[in-house]
């Protein structure tokens, strides 16, 4: 704007108010700065406007961009910002990167509050990061919400709900021996795994319980299925802990000559769009990525824009979908 000011010889203020329009210069002088502006390339710094208004009109979504059901979230959280005025800026969470680090990135961006997909930061620091900028967890169970401090809110699906729909469509077809592969330490994985126990328990079959170790990737599904041949007492029934790990276990399987579901059915949990694929059609448990992505977006705007004050944690329901990776046992 300076250089404009400079360029066409009158203040910088007659300048800002041409460029947003209000009276106050000739037609002659609007017309110059005009032309001025448009022959040096100048557009307005949207975000430097908001924030000398004390705002800002950008979300910041944090994503590990190798989880195919995280995806999906940011391709729905992309028109939820748009729908209310918003822009979204994407930061990549990167394995062997401090989380931090992308977070503190997104902030510099002038980010008004932050989206974040599963984030394995400590409940601790989030609660602390949401004192400093509104802040919103997807994915992620945090514990005593009602007395957490800061600008703070959670999105997620009925963990726990999803496992026992898993355990008890598979204890329906007649399964006993249902082993999980869980996902190690990623976000989620410890209320699946619990919930997998409950369920089991629930339907009798506690000496039937086995929790295979894993992680959410299809690496982590391949190497459980070897070391499931390797034991050589294979289980009738397989629940991974999402979608990526069941397709690596379906590799390893299939690969060994096993035939799922004739010899052993196999369920995932996400039910992100690779399972629907004809080739894989994996039985699996449904998250809404639409409905997470949307109420994510809006309560990043509710916190920010001063709506909303208080923690709160948004649960939505998980379905069972059926589909052609399971039977009753041989």
């Amino acid at each position: 704007m300076a250089d404009v000011a400079t360029r066409a010889g009158v203040s910088r203020t007659l300048v800002s108010f041409i460029l947003d329009g209000k009276p106050g210069a000739s037609e002659e002088t609007r017309q110059r700065v005009l032309a001025i502006a448009d022959e040096i390339g100048y557009r307005p710094d949207a975000a430097a406007r908001l924030l000398a208004q004390g705002r800002s009109r950008t979300i910041g979504v944090l994503t590990d961009v190798h989880q195919l059901f995280q995806a999906e979230l940011v391709t729905n959280i992309y028109p939820a910002a748009e729908r209310r005025g918003y822009d979204m800026l994407l930061s990549a969470n990167l394995r062997g990167y401090p989380e931090e680090t992308f977070v503190e990135s997104l902030l510099s961006h002038r980010c008004g509050s932050l989206v974040l997909l599963g984030p394995r930061t400590s409940q601790e620091r989030l609660q602390q990061l949401a004192e400093r900028v509104p802040t919103v967890v997807v994915g992620r169970r945090l514990a005593n919400m009602t007395h957490a401090a800061g600008m703070l809110a959670t999105v997620r699906t009925n963990d726990a709900k999803g496992i026992r729909l898993a355990v008890d469509y598979l204890a329906e077809l007649g399964h006993r021996a249902i082993h999980h592969v869980d996902g190690g330490d990623d976000p989620g994985s410890a209320d699946r795994r619990r919930a997998y126990r409950a369920a089991m328990r629930h339907h009798g079959l506690t000496d039937h319980i086995a929790v295979v170790p894993g992680a959410h990737n299809e690496e982590a599904g391949a190497a459980a299925a070897q070391a499931m041949l390797s034991a050589g007492d294979l289980p009738t029934a397989v629940l991974a802990g999402n979608d990526r790990c069941a397709l690596g276990l379906l590799d390893g399987f299939t690969r060994a000559g096993i035939d799922v579901p004739g010899e052993l059915s196999l369920m995932g949990y996400d039910d992100s769009h690779l399972s629907d694929n004809p080739r894989i059609d994996l039985t699996t448990i449904h998250q809404d990525a639409p409905e997470l992505a949307q109420h994510a977006v809006e309560l990043a705007v509710e916190l920010l824009e001063g709506r909303r004050t208080e923690p709160i944690d948004v649960v939505l329901e998980p379905k069972l979908v059926v589909r052609s990776t399971t039977a009753p046992p041989g």
